[in-house]
C-alpha cells in the first residue's frame, strides 16, 4: 500500500519485569516519578500520525493504565484514542489481543515496547513513513559495534558474523496490518512481530533507530534511562 492510512499503535506493557527486582509489572516502575508507560505513551502521542492506541497491560493493572493515559492525554493533548485491554500470557497473545482492540479502519499497525520509553518521536516517524510509502514491515535498527559470536550448545565458538551486516532491532515495528493479521494467525512465537512476517516470507525493511530506545530490563538500564531524561530536560 502507498498513501496515508489510518494509523493505530498497540503498546505491549504486559510484562513482569521479574528482572528489575520490582513489585509491580515493569510498565508500572516510575521513572523520575513516572510510570515507563506514561513515559513511552508521551512518546507515542508525541507522532501526529497515530490515530488510535491500545495499551496492553496485566489484568491486576487496567485501572492503573487507564489513569495513566488520562495523565499524559492531558498533558500532551488528545492526539488520539486511547483504550486499554488485558494481555495474554505470551508476548504473542498480547500483541494478538491489541490488534483484536484497534478499530477497522486502521491500516498501518506499530507495535512498540512500553520498556522502550525513552523511544524519540523521530524513530516513530521513520517507521510510519517507510510503511505508508510501500514496505510490508518495517523495523528501526541500530549497528552492532561489539564483534558478535555464534556458539553452539556447549558455548563453543562456530562462527563470527560479520557485524556489518547486522542490527540491532527496537521498537515500535510497523506493519500494514493485513500482514501482521497474517503473521499471528500463522505463528505466535517469536521474540518480535517481525520475525512471524519473515516467516511468511514477507520483505522486512529496516531504517535508523536511535540509541534512546534501549529496552529498560535491569536497574542498570533504569539508571541509564533516569540519567538521558535529567540530560534531555
Amino acid at each position: 500500500m502507498t498513501g496515508a492510512g489510518r494509523v493505530g499503535v498497540i503498546v505491549v506493557a504486559a510484562g513482569s519485569g521479574s528482572r528489575l527486582g520490582a513489585s509491580v509489572p515493569k510498565a508500572f516502575v516510575p521513572l523520575a516519578g513516572v510510570p515507563l508507560l506514561g513515559h513511552a505513551l508521551r512518546g507515542v502521542l508525541a507522532c501526529a500520525a497515530v490515530s488510535e492506541v491500545v495499551l496492553v497491560v496485566p489484568a491486576s493493572h487496567v485501572e492503573s493504565a487507564q489513569a495513566i493515559a488520562e495523565a499524559v492525554c492531558r498533558e500532551v493533548g488528545p492526539a488520539g484514542a486511547v483504550t486499554v485491554v488485558v494481555g495474554g500470557a505470551e508476548r504473542g497473545d498480547s500483541v494478538a489481543s491489541g490488534l483484536g482492540a484497534l478499530s477497522a479502519g486502521v491500516e498501518v499497525v506499530l507495535v512498540h515496547d512500553a520498556a522502550r520509553c525513552l523511544t524519540p518521536v523521530e524513530v516513530f516517524d521513520r517507521v510510519v513513513a517507510a510503511v505508508t510509502a510501500g514496505a510490508v514491515a518495517v523495523v528501526p535498527g541500530t549497528a552492532v559495534v561489539d564483534t558478535v559470536k555464534q556458539v553452539d550448545v556447549e558455548g563453543l565458538v562456530v562462527a563470527t558474523p560479520d557485524r556489518s551486516s547486522l542490527r540491532a532491532v527496537q521498537t515500535p515495528q510497523g506493519f500494514r496490518r493485513d500482514v501482521l493479521v497474517r503473521a499471528h494467525a500463522a505463528s505466535s512465537d517469536a521474540t518480535d512481530d517481525a520475525g512471524l512476517v519473515e516467516r511468511l516470507g514477507e520483505p522486512v525493511l529496516v531504517v535508523e533507530g536511535d540509541a534512546r530506545a534501549f529496552k529498560v530490563t535491569t536497574p542498570a538500564d533504569l539508571e541509564t534511562a533516569a540519567r538521558l531524561l535529567a540530560e534531555s530536560t
